[in-house]
């Protein structure tokens, strides 16, 4: 027979351990949490470190859909050239793939043909690193900025692309010419400038900018033999600039190609690398990237504080490719049909 007793001592023993399963199971579910606390503040540091090391490909890509892509799509797609439109163009037309005026380079389109290279044994001033003279064929018209490249230009592609500010070395301005720049950034707008259009932008090659300067004379200068006054900003040029500042783009008349400033002003930046000499370089358009010193590139066209013989359509020289100074700048070019 069960008696009293037993059954409060079944009863006690039924409700001590449902308080048992009690605490065991609060136990648990505070082990539980305190798991799932420690699973998402591990998730979210590793997110965040993640974040950390690729901040700067997120911040690229958050610009690109919040501020790029936007500008391409309104500022710049409607006005890049149709296949139609680039067979139709003639030498010396104009035309810029932006909507808006001065954020994208006026372009010139420079025909195909053939020209000496390089400065006679005779011509005043010449530098040896002029010779050998040859021939040079352009097989295919190309486009060239009308201008050097504006702090305009530049500050647009600060504003809505990958180039960073430059300093503008005391001689503030819109139409002011670009300097500071280094190579690789001038690089760097150039190929911004062909995500933006879906062109081929680039730098010129020496000999299609010398071809472009030249327009089509054999003269010192593309102007004549003589320096004459007021033609050009550099030492003693006769210009109300000489010795002081670059001038604004487009402040003395073209040459025979439609072209400002392809002698003074500052130094252009162009894409081959650095020979001393003509020996063995190309006869061609083609950017000279072999057999010389690609630690430096060339630069064509003188400069505001440079003397008259660096302004001849053959004088040339190089720069380190990191070198960022207040008279030296660059133009760009475009491949016509891609």
């Amino acid at each position: 027979a069960i008696t009293d007793l037993m059954l409060a001592f079944i009863a006690a023993s039924k409700e001590s351990e449902a308080a048992q399963f009690a605490r065991s199971s609060a136990a648990q579910r505070r082990i539980i949490r305190m798991q799932s606390l420690l699973t998402v503040s591990l998730v979210v540091v590793i997110i965040g470190l993640i974040a950390w090391i690729n901040q700067s490909y997120i911040h690229e890509q958050w610009r690109w859909f919040m501020v790029t892509r936007p500008y391409k799509a309104t500022d710049v797609q409607p006005k890049v050239l149709s296949a139609a439109a680039e067979q139709a163009l003639k030498p010396g037309d104009a035309f810029s793939e932006c909507a808006k005026d001065q954020e994208c380079p006026a372009m010139i389109l420079i025909p195909p043909g053939q020209f000496t290279m390089g400065s006679p044994p005779d011509e005043p001033g010449r530098y040896p690193n002029e010779s050998p003279q040859h021939r040079v064929a352009i097989a295919t018209p190309f486009a060239v900025s009308k201008f050097q490249i504006t702090v305009a230009n530049w500050n647009t592609c600060v504003a809505v692309g990958p180039c960073q500010p430059v300093s503008d070395g005391g001689f503030p301005g819109n139409r002011q010419p670009v300097i500071n720049v280094s190579y690789d950034e001038a690089k760097q707008y150039a190929a911004w400038l062909s995500l933006m259009t879906g062109k081929a932008y680039r730098l010129l090659t020496e000999a299609e900018w010398e071809y472009a300067a030249r327009a089509g004379t054999t003269s010192v200068y593309y102007w004549g033999d003589q320096l004459g006054v007021d033609n050009a900003n550099c030492l003693h040029c006769g210009s109300r600039w000489d010795g002081q500042q670059p001038a604004p783009v487009g402040s003395f008349r073209p040459n025979k190609f439609g072209l400002y400033d392809m002698a003074g002003n500052v130094w252009q930046w162009v894409e081959d690398c650095y020979h001393s000499t003509y020996d063995h370089a190309p006869i061609d358009d083609a950017a000279w990237m072999t057999g010389g010193n690609c630690a430096s590139h060339m630069a064509r066209g003188g400069a505001w504080d440079y003397s008259p013989a660096r302004l001849r359509s053959a004088d040339r020289d190089g720069y380190a490719t990191s070198t960022k100074v207040f008279y030296l700048g660059f133009r760009v070019a475009r491949t016509l049909g891609r």
